[in-house]
């Protein structure tokens, strides 16, 4: 017996988000013994007063993070592992029954002592003791930045991040703790971060990369030996160059087989790639900082696959094609030990061809093809059943990315959902129902929906939906999941849910940050309004509007408009949008509206809507925030005369030039990060929606803020760090060129060596000081007074 819940009433009333009816209220299916998914009300609890919502604790302080929760699911799908903090600050690992909440402690933190805590290595160039590797405040315990567990979960496999290197989120100390003898070792005694080690299948064994070459530590005998040994500046095995990381979201680059045999992996020829050079200018002498970076329409790495067997320490490399400029975007075993899936990526991006790849010959032969008139997407939702003959696919062939059923040899068995809708994202499979449990934006493209789909054929059902945005991670057996769920103005509540085949039963809940809801409400913060806009063509866009709570229409406002527009993403969708969206509301506290608009070319609307903007970056996207400019400024509470817009990275990009174009509608822009000219940019991003410079040499030019320099009528603000490696200041540094050459006067901002998040909370503080100094002194009441 099952019934629909709504929210409780007074939840309800406190967040309500506008558009909400009672029709589209209910969340989730639940027992009628068990409470409401969202919880009840919190206390109302003692906190600062809302004269205290500030810059200083929106970005310099963890006062309004709120609590996530992030576990490792065993296997059995009833308990899971996570990291905690002892009384002392030092990390242990802690074992929870996920019904019952029952807990047990796996690893205290003296098993994390090391052996030969006080030995040093010299890592490059640098001698580093194990210490440094210590948690602040732990006395001489490991950190546990990362941890699995080996098939038979005998073993855990612990991983020290290594904080002082360079680009270090991946490198460090990996360490393997015997929970039968309650012993540490270190995967390897020999100089040298290690990346991305894992165990073999039977536990036995763990794979590592050092200095880009694959390594293999015999845990019983504590041997280790090299798998390749030509890694060096230009040669990259098991891991991959700058692009492929950054552009492909591929770094672990090597798999091991089902049986243990053999380990697949990629091979990266870096050196057709020229050197870029950032420069740390803070020291007496500056250093230069070399990176591999290939810019739009240069050389890339020359890629192979090969499978690497064990036994005879013999590579065999897989047949790629006699074309060598090329991507490897996926690869995996394909259910077995003697055949990869190899996803082929052409240089244009618009075919995609997957392979089953021989591990003992290095033949391959075609699966299918996937092409469009644009670029084709990857994604990681291809996942295999339980028989090994089929495996689930998602594609955009039919103008919306859905989900496809094929059979090994690549014959389609059936399209499993079809729709004006977006697939999002594929959670997990129980084929024992017979079900695929998938995320879209089903209801809407600024919502998120809980979908379970028949494999069998036959319409999706909705799990959890409504308003807001739904996520889950589920059990190895989709049976538990741990539900997330959120809208605009309210924080993340998250449950235990069991998951029926109709519904999600609420079984308890897990955080529903009610300390951080309790300051919000101190806060005073405003509304967060979802409306339309029209695009320069007419089209409807989806855009939002952050008022105060003491809005008056009657009154007119200054505008800002947030921007960041790029392909196939979105910055409005009806989920806890975190400090940026706090930092708006303090704006609109300070008598500034704030609004967004996802402009064509942006996600959840289908493959036309996205790929319109196709070779014309920027021309499109442009004349959408211009329209939406011209919209907010008809409207009788916003006042014309004082609109701004503001963007980061690629929304740094569009800020430009939507400021530049304006002819000064846009009196204020402030762009954080641009890309100032898509030559500067590197090849599998830009290509993928531009091709190359030299291809489309009209497209790169109309589409860059550099050709229309000499537009400016606004007041302009440019923020760029120096160590940025993705977006390079170099951006910066041309457009300040062109800007003075056409004799425009503007302000810049540069952060020492700072990447391109712009990161650390003094920092933090400190340019959303100037943002918002810059942005009031123009946009708030009484900014006509500012000179």
């Amino acid at each position: 017996m099952t019934r629909l819940f709504a929210l409780s009433a007074p939840l309800r009333r406190a967040w309500q988000p506008r558009g909400w009816t009672p029709a589209l209220a209910w969340l989730v299916l639940a027992a009628p013994s068990t409470p409401v998914l969202l919880g009840q009300e919190p206390a109302v609890q003692q906190a600062p007063a809302a004269t205290e919502f500030t810059i200083e604790r929106i970005h310099g302080t963890r006062d309004f993070a709120g609590e996530s929760f992030s576990v490792t699911w065993l296997r059995d799908g009833r308990r899971w592992a996570v990291v905690e903090q002892d009384e002392d600050g030092a990390d242990e690992l802690w074992v929870v029954d996920a019904v019952g909440g029952e807990r047990d402690r796996l690893i205290v933190a003296a098993d994390l002592v090391p052996p030969q805590a006080d030995r040093s290595l010299d890592i490059d160039g640098r001698e580093v003791s194990a210490q440094e590797l210590m948690p602040a405040g732990a006395t001489r315990s490991l950190a546990i930045d990362g941890f699995t567990f080996s098939a038979d979960e005998r073993r855990v496999l612990i991983f020290t991040n290594a904080q002082q290197v360079w680009r270090a989120r991946t490198q460090g100390e990996y360490w393997v703790f015997d929970l039968s003898s309650r012993t540490l070792t270190p995967v390897s005694r020999r100089e040298g971060w290690q990346m991305f080690a894992k165990f073999s299948p039977d536990g036995r064994q763990v794979a590592f990369v050092r200095d880009h070459d694959l390594f293999l530590t015999i845990l019983q005998t504590g041997e280790e030996r090299a798998l390749t040994s030509d890694g060096s500046e230009t040669i990259i095995n098991g891991t991959t160059d700058w692009v492929y990381e950054e552009e492909l979201n591929l770094r672990d680059a090597f798999r091991w087989s089902p049986d243990g045999s053999r380990i697949a992996y990629w091979r990266l020829d870096q050196s057709p790639i020229a050197l870029y050079h950032l420069i740390d200018e803070t020291q007496l002498y500056p250093e230069l900082i070399p990176i591999r970076y290939p810019k739009a329409g240069a050389a890339n790495s020359k890629v192979q696959v090969g499978s690497l067997e064990l036994a005879t320490g013999e590579t065999t490399w897989f047949d790629l094609g006699d074309d060598d400029d090329i991507y490897v975007a996926r690869m995996e075993w394909a259910d077995s030990s003697d055949e990869v899936f190899i996803q082929w990526l052409n240089r244009h991006q618009n075919r995609l061809d997957l392979l089953v790849g021989d591990a003992r010959t290095g033949s391959t032969s075609l699966v299918f093809t996937e092409t469009d008139d644009a670029w084709v997407d990857v994604h990681d939702d291809m996942a295999w059943l339980a028989d090994g003959d089929r495996f689930l696919w998602t594609s955009e062939r039919d103008g919306w990315r859905h989900l496809y059923l094929y059979r090994r040899d690549g014959t389609l068995e059936r399209q499993l959902t079809s729709g004006v809708w977006e697939l999002t994202g594929v959670d997990g499979v129980d084929e024992e129902r017979g079900l695929v449990y998938v995320t879209a934006a089903y209801e809407s493209p600024i919502t998120r929906t809980l979908l379970a789909v028949p494999l069998d054929g036959g319409e999706p059902r909705v799990l959890a939906g409504g308003p807001g945005s739904h996520g889950v991670q589920l059990s190895p057996d989709a049976r538990l999941a741990i539900h997330t769920y959120s809208m605009a103005e309210m924080p993340t509540i998250t449950t235990l849910a069991r998951v029926g085949a109709m519904g999600l039963w609420s079984v308890r809940e897990l955080t529903d940050n009610s300390d951080l809801r309790t300051r919000l409400a101190d806060a005073q913060l405003g509304t967060v309004e979802f409306l339309t806009v029209p695009a320069a063509d007419g089209t409807p866009l989806n855009a939002y509007l952050v008022k105060p709570r003491d809005f008056d229409p009657n009154r007119r406002y200054g505008l800002l408009l947030y921007v960041y527009g790029g392909p196939g993403s979105q910055t409005v969708v009806d989920r806890w949008g975190g400090s940026r969206v706090l930092w708006f509301h303090f704006l609109a506290q300070q008598g500034v509206l704030v609004a967004s608009v996802d402009n064509r070319g942006t996600g959840a609307r289908g493959r036309d809507f996205k790929k319109q903007t196709y070779l014309k970056l920027g021309q499109i996207e442009t004349a959408d925030q211009l329209a939406a400019v011209e919209h907010f400024g008809s409207l009788p509470y916003v006042d014309a005369d004082r609109i701004g817009i503001w963007g980061w990275s690629y929304g740094g990009y569009m800020a430009l030039n939507a400021t530049l174009l304006s002819g000064g509608a846009i009196v204020a822009g402030a762009s954080v990060a641009p890309v100032s000219h898509w030559q500067l940019y590197d090849t599998i991003y830009t290509e993928r929606f531009m091709r190359t410079p030299q291809e489309n040499p009209e497209g790169y030019a109309i589409g860059s803020p550099l050709t229309h320099a000499e537009k400016l009528e606004s007041d302009l603000l440019i923020v760029h760090g120096t160590g940025d490696d993705n977006v390079h200041s170099q951006n910066t540094l041309l457009m300040t060129q062109a800007l003075e050459n056409a004799d425009k006067q503007f302000q810049m901002r540069l952060y020492p060596n700072k990447r391109h998040g712009i990161t650390g909370a003094t920092t933090r503080v400190n340019l959303h000081r100037l943002l918002t100094d810059f942005l009031l002194g123009r946009l708030a009441p009484g900014a006509d007074l500012v000179p």
